[in-house]
């Protein structure tokens, strides 16, 4: 039997320090080879072109050439799986979020050799992303594709009645891996409505603010990071803080929903969890919701979008071609938790199309 091909890796980062750290972190793993480090875009176009590696972590600001330029030059002349190394900033984040648009895989903090406990938690965080990295078999573009959405769709049985007479519709999306591009390409196609969405993306804290601040510059709703006891108002978005789980709580049974921030533990090891928010979808909104579940690592969401799905509401997942990472939304497809399956490009017209059918 052939022996396992390892993961060869090269680090692209101008720190020396940061260099070694990653080095040290990724050679701990037998399945992971670190092939070469290059301290600027010259070197590591130099050394991709000899080394041939599967996985790039690449550093945000260098000399020379700042990461994002070479990331867009890169994913132009030779696609290959990015893992972004930023600072947990604002202008890290807003500089991370946009080297997800030009096709990096994912991102990570800077690794912090200070804190024994962090760098621990930090270490298995980036060989988790490394391995999915080498995973994925083609690189996102920022164009969907567009598979016959016929063939991947089940039709609901109350998929007419999805508005109740008089009655706000919230729409739930949970995304992790590849979901920050996935719900901008909803978010812009969506007009203002009746309807509010509520946002779980597994994210840093220190990067969701910047990136609800990003979405609610290119999109008709009104974008926000979601506080404690916000009223949930029609024609607008709602992101959960990247360090808190976020619910939707109702005053009485007619009375107007809001956000619940929660500080409880993890939930399938992540805060916030989408099966929080989904799970308190089935007890304050019903079958007046359509829940969606988008790309992602893992399995947070499949459990509660079956729960949503089981309450009459409509539920959708993101099909397997389109994702990024077909993990969350796989699983929910396994539990036949999904009543849609659908291509990331036709998920918003899906939606609108639901809302604006008449009650029976």
């Amino acid at each position: 039997m052939a022996a396992k091909k390892t993961i060869r890796v090269l680090i692209v980062d101008d720190s020396a320090l940061t260099r070694k750290i990653l080095r040290e972190i990724l050679a701990s793993d037998p399945a992971i080879e670190v092939v070469g480090t290059a301290m600027d875009p010259y070197i590591a176009r130099n050394k991709i072109k000899q080394l041939n590696p599967d996985v790039l972590t690449l550093d945000v600001e260098m000399p020379k050439m700042d990461g994002i330029s070479f990331l867009k030059n890169l994913m132009r002349l030779r696609p290959m799986p990015v893992v972004m190394v930023s600072s947990l900033t604002q202008k890290g984040a807003d500089v991370a979020l946009e080297a997800l648009g030009h096709g990096a895989i994912d991102y990570v903090g800077k690794p912090d050799a200070s804190s024994e406990t962090s760098l621990a938690d930090y270490s298995r965080e980036i060989i988790s992303k490394i391995k999915m990295a080498a995973s994925i078999q083609q690189v996102p573009c920022t164009t969907a594709r567009q598979p016959d959405a016929a063939a991947n769709t089940r039709n609901h049985q109350t998929a007419a009645s999805i508005r109740r007479k008089n009655d706000q519709v919230i729409v739930v999306i949970g995304a992790s891996t590849g979901g920050t591009e996935a719900i901008k390409e909803i978010l812009i196609r969506l007009q203002p409505d009746s309807y509010s969405v509520i946002v779980v993306q597994h994210i840093p804290s220190a990067f969701s603010t910047a990136f609800a601040e990003r979405i609610n510059k290119i999109s008709s709703l009104e974008v926000c990071e979601a506080g404690d006891n916000q009223k949930i108002l029609p024609g607008h978005v709602y992101i959960a803080p990247g360090d808190k789980h976020l619910k939707i709580v109702r005053d009485g049974s007619a009375g107007p929903y809001y956000c619940k921030l929660d500080d409880s533990a993890p939930v399938n090891r992540h805060k916030p969890s989408v099966d929080v928010l989904f799970r308190s979808v089935c007890v304050s909104v019903g079958s007046n919701a359509i829940g969606i579940l988008l790309t992602g690592m893992g399995s947070d969401g499949a459990l509660g979008l079956k729960e949503i799905h089981d309450t009459g509401a409509i539920t959708i997942a993101q099909d397997e071609q389109s994702s990024v990472v077909w993990g969350m939304p796989g699983e929910a497809v396994k539990l036949q938790a999904a009543d849609f399956i659908l291509p990331l490009d036709k998920i918003a017209n899906k939606v609108t199309t639901l809302i604006k059918q008449p009650t029976d």
